[in-house]
């Protein structure tokens, strides 16, 4: 069986059992790249169901991105506490848009979406924060471009379908991925690992018994 193949039907297998559930990531196609990137930030270390409520009362908090940035940072943090980290967060989200701002000499990047894949990742990779995952999820969910974004879920998942090596680091891991997963399942794949691991294949402990992928894992010995 050859990679793409396996690909194929690790993609097939876990969008059979969650495909149903990756709606509200779905809901984020051809959003606001700015938005995105925010957005992004909001969800490091919390569920969707709280960073969209954090991202929510941002924008009814603060209507423009032009008035995010003009907030004090306390201000700032008050509005996302319900997405957790807010301390950690609200410094982030200024510190970009003050990037971008400087960058652009406004909050507005959408002159991102006639720009090639790879100047658009460039581009975002300058900016306060903005790492491979965030960059490639704005050009995935945001721009609609063929991208790979490799969370901790993702890295782990694919360590333990032999889909990168045991040691691959996150960075590596991205150029693996997006070079071997063909474009049109690039963003089944994805939000079906995300799914996969908050629901089922956990850093600890996963829950191997009726596993939809199993019979590719090489858990425990990737761990």
């Amino acid at each position: 069986m050859t990679t793409r193949q396996r690909i194929e039907r690790i993609t097939a297998a876990l969008w059979g059992e969650y495909g149903d559930e990756t709606l509200e990531a779905r809901t984020r196609l051809r959003s606001d790249p700015l938005d995105s990137l925010v957005r992004t930030i909001l969800s490091q270390n919390t569920s969707d169901v709280n960073s969209d409520r954090a991202f929510a009362r941002l924008k009814e908090r603060f209507p423009t991105w032009s008035q995010v940035l003009a907030a004090d940072v306390g201000e700032v943090e008050e509005a996302i506490r319900v997405g957790g980290l807010a301390n950690i967060k609200a410094p982030r989200i200024l510190g970009l848009l003050a990037s971008v701002n400087a960058a652009h000499g406004a909050l507005d990047l959408s002159g991102l979406a006639d720009l090639p894949a790879g100047e658009v990742q460039r581009r975002l990779l300058r900016y306060h924060g903005v790492g491979r995952k965030t960059a490639a999820c704005v050009l995935l969910f945001a721009l609609g471009r063929p991208a790979f974004p490799v969370d901790t879920h993702c890295l782990r998942i694919a360590r333990r379908l032999r889909l990168v090596a045991p040691s691959c680091s996150a960075d590596r891991a991205h150029d693996v991925l997006d070079k071997v997963v063909p474009d049109e399942l690039k963003l089944k794949l994805h939000v079906s690992m995300v799914m996969h691991g908050r629901r089922r294949c956990r850093p600890t402990a996963p829950s191997c018994e009726g596993c939809p992928v199993r019979r590719w894992c090489a858990y425990p010995s990737v761990a």
